[in-house]
């Protein structure tokens, strides 16, 4: 479960209720989360730890931000196991690009989109999302490229 607004030290009784329930605790960390930050959103986590790849609000973007990379690395070197990007995903040149280098690809906006752009229809929405989702688990499932 993702609560966007929620750090480690405050959520002692979600903590706990995630442990009585089995659910998995998945937390967020941003290009400028300090090191020490990292270290106790990744103590924190069960799941896997949430890099935004860029400071705002969520969105559909053209390019990945150059830190996202370094973010995966340093919150992977912070103890974190698994690392998913989100935040601006929307293609499978994007998933492929992160996929690189992260654990998986969070989408969220650009499934939003295809669902309300075809004006109620329904049939063509769900074909939308099913075509958007193909093409970034293709990008997102490519093989590794070998340095």
């Amino acid at each position: 479960m993702i609560i966007a607004d929620i750090i480690p030290e405050e959520c002692g009784e979600w903590i706990e209720a995630s442990d009585n329930y089995g659910l998995e605790r998945i937390f967020l960390v941003a290009p400028t989360t300090s090191d020490e930050r990292l270290t106790i959103t990744a103590k924190a986590t069960r799941g896997f730890v949430y890099a935004a790849s860029r400071m705002g609000v969520t969105g559909m973007q053209k390019e990945i931000a150059p830190s996202t990379a370094s973010l995966v690395e340093r919150t992977r070197a912070a103890g974190a196991r698994n690392v998913c990007v989100g935040i601006g995903m929307s293609n499978r040149e994007q998933a492929y690009e992160v996929g690189q280098y992260a654990d998986g690809v969070i989408v969220g906006s650009a499934i939003i989109r295809g669902l309300i752009d075809n004006e109620g229809d329904r049939a063509r929405s769900l074909r939308q999302v099913r075509s958007l989702t193909t093409d970034i688990a293709s990008g997102a499932h490519s093989p590794k490229e070998r340095s």
